[in-house]
């Protein structure tokens, strides 16, 4: 496997390319075939700032571009399962957590239809009131390891 293993338990997943977890959690977990990632936003490994996001002095957002975010939680996505020896088209199961539904989910529906559409995942998308750190998206992937 080539997962990135830091508990040096086969099970556990964590990519060297993904955004670090904000808590004391792996960003996946391979059950079977099965593989279960954590919630991912888009933040950046080792970075600060977060893609699409203008924070005001306080640490709140003053302004975020959803497109900018969307893409950058796709490719924490695509990391993860790259280091879980997954792929994009095993992806089975989606679930997105936006903060402003209404404003948000047609940017991010496109998106999705752009990225998704060949694999045809279920989804669910739902709103939320916030996320743990100042971001706008997160999703929560269930997909398959050949």
């Amino acid at each position: 496997m080539s997962a990135f293993n830091t508990d040096e338990r086969p099970d556990v997943i964590n990519s060297p390319l993904a955004a670090e977890p904000v808590g004391a959690y792996p960003h996946a977990r391979r059950v079977g075939n099965l593989l279960f990632l954590s919630g991912i936003g888009p933040r950046e490994r080792g970075q600060k700032a977060i893609p699409g996001v203008t924070l005001a002095e306080d640490g709140t957002i003053e302004s975020y571009d959803i497109k900018a975010q969307t893409l950058s939680v796709f490719r924490n996505i695509k990391h993860i399962l790259d280091a879980a020896g997954s792929k994009w088209e095993n992806i089975v199961d989606v679930h997105v957590f936006l903060t402003n539904m209404k404003q948000d989910f047609p940017v991010f529906n496109a998106l999705y239809a752009e990225h998704f559409t060949h694999v045809q995942a279920t989804r669910t998308t739902i709103q939320i009131d916030c996320l743990p750190t100042p971001i706008a998206v997160e999703l929560k992937i269930i997909a398959t390891i050949d």
